[in-house]
């Protein structure tokens, strides 16, 4: 048996080609990429673009007197401080709104930190300046407040004092905190708050609130 293998092995003849069976590349299936979903933003306040304040505002001393009124007192939004944005939102803010609506008229260093307004509830309009040291002055106007004690910061009144051309209560905080309210515990009212900042120094901001036409 061995011999024969041999012999058959050493006999000459044509060599067959192996055959190579190629197998058909997988197909992949293609996947359409998917576009990720855009969110839809919640209706927000609208904001208040913050920049730098101009050059050194006077602060005039108007006497305070009467209740809120849409047309009394006199002023525009001209001398708000703040930028051109700023300026324009305290207009639209007083277009949108049938209650009178205030700015402050700063000095030097102090500018918009923010601000922003609602329709709802009859409307709000709430704004913050920034100034030297930390020291703080927000106005809180309109619909802002359905508490009876009208959001004021905890502490005693101590008479009245002047919230631009109108007359409020001054209130000393707790916290070493100043406010000036206007019909507090109404349906509309008018705060202002100074934080880091000295009695005499508080008044003579709120005093100079200019109504905005």
């Amino acid at each position: 048996m061995v011999l024969a293998a041999s012999c058959i092995g050493d006999r000459e003849g044509p060599t067959a080609s192996p055959t190579v069976v190629t197998a058909p590349a997988a197909s992949v299936p293609s996947v359409e990429p998917t576009a990720e979903p855009t969110p839809t933003p919640e209706a927000a306040a609208t904001p208040v673009p913050t920049a730098e304040p101009p050059t050194e505002t006077p602060i005039p001393t108007p006497p305070a007197s009467g209740t809120p009124s849409a047309s009394g007192g006199a002023g525009s939004a001209a001398a708000c401080t703040g930028t051109a944005a700023n300026r324009d939102f305290f207009a639209k803010v007083a277009a949108t709104f049938d209650w009178p609506v205030y700015c402050a008229v700063l000095p030097a260093r102090w500018s918009v930190a923010t601000g922003s307004y609602r329709s709802a509830g009859g409307g709000r309009m709430e704004i913050a300046y920034k100034g030297p040291g930390g020291a703080r002055f927000e106005l809180h106007e309109g619909a802002f407040c359905d508490l009876p004690e009208g959001c004021v910061p905890n502490g005693p009144d101590a008479g009245t004092a002047a919230f631009g051309d109108l007359s409020g209560t001054l209130v000393t905080g707790d916290d070493g905190s100043y406010a000036i309210v206007v019909d507090r515990g109404k349906a509309r009212s008018w705060l202002a708050v100074g934080i880091g900042l000295d009695l005499d120094t508080f008044k003579g901001f709120a005093a100079a609130l200019s109504l905005v036409e």
